[in-house]
């Protein structure tokens, strides 16, 4: 069948596609250009580079009914910001364009822009410029900037086999707090904010690139399944994933379900986490975790391997490529 509509492609066949053209273009001040990293990258002097990155959010498909103004303006945020924070990178400014009907109320746009310049101060930076404009949906696009030493940026590609697999935070949180949403089920806010008001990392990102420990990185949004899946393709590699090791908040199993097989799904392929992603050299394991508080929960192995999950009763099981993903795929 000949695709003919987006829908039929999916998002990462279609970025895929763009990337291709626009990287026949030549640009001598581009280091890592469209679609092979979680920004792109710009030669700016001799020792920093800048990372830009940009991201579009949907009032329909992005922002869940009960989330207020203020957080949709910290989300619209968070998301860009968490691109900057996987390379490791100090996050210098925001832009922000803001597209609404014309009907919106006034205080509305003014608790987004809160919200908005709420996330940017509390990851050491402003919203710098940006743009309005009329729309039927309400619809934010924001673009991130963020400065780092070459030296010291950390990129998507670099993982080796031997190297251990770690997150930052907990993996599944944001999913399981929509799942309880979208199901009637209650729940404290400590437990919702970690989908209505995610936290970049973007201290724990320049640690871990200060650290010089960590081989390969990039954040979890879209899940840490089709994460694992992305840093698998670009590096040749495997990975051996350990149940045990997933690290999966207590409040899952309090308000959510109880079923470790579930808990495990929630972790595996639900998005909205923007946690870090990352493999560290064995022998700097010890660098590694003084820079951030991290779980270890696998090892990157041979491509042979596959990406599978050893689970606590001793089956081992492929992790599929599953996540959050837009355009009907």
């Amino acid at each position: 069948m000949k695709i003919t509509q987006v829908s039929q492609m999916g998002e990462r066949p279609l970025v895929g596609l763009l990337s291709v053209m626009f990287n026949k273009d030549s640009n001598e001040d581009l280091l890592i250009g469209p679609g092979n990293d979680d920004c792109a990258v710009l030669d700016i002097s001799g020792e920093e580079c800048l990372v830009a990155t940009t991201d579009m959010l949907h009032r329909k498909t992005d922002f869940p009914p009960e989330m207020n103004p203020w957080q949709i303006g910290w989300m619209s945020a968070a998301v860009n910001l968490s691109d900057v924070a996987s390379m490791g990178a100090r996050p210098v400014g925001l832009l922000m364009a803001i597209g609404m009907s014309s009907d919106t109320h006034v205080s509305f746009v003014e608790k987004i822009a809160r919200g908005m310049s709420d996330c940017a101060k509390a990851c050491g930076t402003t919203v710098i410029g940006g743009d309005i404009d009329t729309h039927d949906e309400l619809t934010i696009t924001g673009t991130a900037l963020g400065m780092v030493k070459k030296s010291k940026l950390l990129k998507r590609e670099g993982a080796r086999v031997g190297d251990k697999v770690c997150v930052t935070g907990f993996a599944g949180s944001a999913g399981a707090a929509l799942h309880a949403l979208q199901h009637g089920i209650e729940a404290p806010n400590s437990f919702l904010n970690a989908l209505l008001e995610p936290y970049p990392r973007t201290e724990e990102g320049q640690a871990l690139a200060h650290s010089g420990a960590v081989t390969c990185m990039m954040d979890t949004s879209d899940g840490l399944a089709m994460s694992l899946h992305d840093l698998a393709d670009l590096n040749g590699v495997g990975f051996r994933i350990y149940e045990s090791g997933l690290p999966v908040h207590e409040d899952i199993g309090r308000y959510v379900t109880s079923d470790p097989d579930e808990q495990t799904d929630f972790a595996l392929y639900t998005g909205g986490d923007f946690e870090l992603l990352f493999t560290v050299s064995p022998d700097k394991l010890d660098e590694a975790n003084n820079a951030c508080d991290l779980s270890i929960i696998g090892e990157v192995v041979e491509q042979t391997a596959g990406i599978r999950i050893e689970r606590k009763e001793g089956t081992n099981l492929s992790i599929y490529r599953k996540g959050y993903l837009q355009l009907g795929s």
